[in-house]
């Protein structure tokens, strides 16, 4: 009697062996094909305003919100013999009261951005960073191999709490990383201030608190005189 339950037990062990493996298998899986977390700006354009003679040309292209910030590429073109500076400060949203928005600095639009990326992306980056650091494929392997017989039910567990800390750690470090990506794409794309030169063209983006707004305000500074001339253009 004592050893049929002995068996019984055994079997019952085993059961639960084989789908702890099976679940544990199935999420490595599901995690892997995220893939590594995709950039917060996507489809960024590359035409820009062409300089027509005697004037500047000013082009305002708006991306779809992510997160809590709005991504505008703005374009200047300068057909003028007179050179002028371009302060992104000073690129102005003018929302439904008419009112003036100051763009986030790069680094605050980063942060904000970044946070919000999708759940897939940081999932993504987490399958990657938790697979290097040897987490998630030692502790699945372990539980794989359980689950066929190939070790007791005491690494059975061991495997499942390692493959679990491999996860939860690399999701951590794919946060991070969707992070760090954000920070340097914005960055790398925000609009700088520079002199817009004869025949020159100058793009970039500037970021604005998530928003309605009807168009935007340039001003464009003259580094002789002082003087700045303001250039509007419809919001779209």
């Amino acid at each position: 009697m004592c050893g049929r339950a002995l068996r019984m037990a055994k079997m019952s062990h085993g059961a639960l062996s084989r789908q702890l493996g099976w679940l544990l298998v199935a999420a490595g899986l599901a995690l892997s094909g995220c893939g590594v977390a995709s950039a917060p700006i996507k489809n960024t354009d590359q035409v820009v305003a062409t300089p027509q003679p005697g004037q500047f040309t000013v082009s305002v292209a708006a991306h779809q919100t992510v997160g809590n910030v709005v991504p505008v590429q703005v374009s200047i073109a300068n057909g003028t013999d007179d050179p002028r500076s371009v302060v992104p400060s000073q690129v102005f949203a003018i929302n439904e009261a008419g009112e003036r928005v100051a763009p986030l600095p790069p680094g605050e639009a980063a942060r904000q951005s970044g946070n919000a990326g999708e759940l897939k992306a940081a999932l993504g980056s987490a399958a990657v960073s938790g697979a290097l650091g040897g987490g998630v494929g030692a502790g699945l392997g372990a539980a794989a191999g359980s689950a066929f017989g190939a070790v007791g039910t005491g690494a059975i567990l061991g495997g499942a709490i390692g493959g679990a800390e491999g996860i939860f750690r690399g999701a951590e470090k794919g946060q991070d990383r969707a992070d760090r990506e954000a920070n340097q794409q914005i960055s790398a794309l925000a609009l700088k201030p520079e002199e817009v030169a004869k025949n020159f063209t100058v793009t970039g983006y500037v970021f604005y608190p998530k928003g309605t707004y009807q168009r935007i305000d340039l001003l464009l500074v003259d580094r002789e005189t002082g003087d700045t001339q303001t250039i509007s253009e419809p919001w779209h």
